[in-house]
């Protein structure tokens, strides 16, 4: 019996793992929720590419301009931030009813329905029929689905970025690209040693806003830094020494780790 148990558990665990992501069979999982769009029509959303996730370059590849703004149930304070998901219109004669993915990159604060997704003019576009993107957009308010899908970024690995600002006793870094989930729920750094050898003692940061996480020091921090991530479903990451000895803050650095 406890057997039996066990084996019911591990079923119901893996689908409710499909159904997080959207992936049982059929349509199940498909969730109802209002679109609009904003800035250029053919942009990536804010202006600056930046939004309250902090992400950049958001016209560029992974993102390519299908981004969007989240309401509080999709944006989560942050948690939200990076999370993919497929949506597509319908009750409208430009809908094409294709699905097409899109990632929370921004913060939606007037939202028109529980769940709300302010896309950029480029995803909203996407949702049409050939040759009708503009009458779609031209709809303004419109009804979509959608579902929670994992995020593939293929051939990048996790980037940091460390934040303007960064000192030797406070340390900013943005998280970006991370398969999967798409989003990290918790983030970790250990310091080095005078010689450079890790010193194996975990300081957890704390999510400064968006994707980015934070460290206030008591002390001057000694690089190199390794950095642990965790994501929704409890997959650990370790950068070992991504951060290296010479950091500087406004600077990339890339590294060799991705969520599988």
């Amino acid at each position: 019996m406890a057997a039996d148990a066990k084996g019911v558990a591990l079923v119901a665990a893996v689908f409710s793992a499909l159904v997080t992501y959207g992936l049982a069979a059929g349509d199940y999982g498909w969730l109802p929720a209002k679109a609009t769009w904003y800035g250029a029509p053919n942009g990536a959303g804010p202006d600056d590419n930046g939004g309250a996730c902090g992400f950049k370059n958001t016209n560029q590849y992974p993102f390519m301009s299908m981004t969007s703004c989240g309401n509080q149930p999709l944006f989560l304070d942050g948690a939200g931030c990076g999370a993919c998901y497929q949506i597509r219109c319908v009750n409208n004669p430009a809908c094409s009813g294709q699905a097409k993915t899109v990632m929370i990159t921004d913060m939606n604060y007037y939202p028109v329905a529980r769940y709300h997704f302010d896309l950029s003019g480029t995803a909203f576009g996407a949702m049409a029929k050939p040759g009708q993107n503009d009458q779609l957009r031209h709809a303004g308010i419109i009804d979509i689905q959608f579902k929670r899908v994992p995020c593939y970024h293929g051939g990048l690995n996790i980037n940091f970025h460390v934040e303007a600002g960064s000192n030797p006793v406070y340390f900013a870094v943005l998280v970006e690209f991370a398969n999967k989930d798409g989003t990290v729920v918790q983030l970790d750094l250990m310091e080095s040693r005078p010689d450079g050898r890790p010193t194996g003692v975990w300081t957890p940061m704390r999510r400064s806003w968006g994707s980015i996480w934070r460290l206030d020091a008591n002390h001057r921090l000694q690089a190199p830094f390794s950095l642990r991530m965790r994501s929704e479903s409890g997959q650990v990451v370790i950068a070992n020494s991504v951060i290296p000895a010479n950091w500087r803050p406004n600077t990339n650095y890339r590294s060799v780790v991705q969520f599988l």
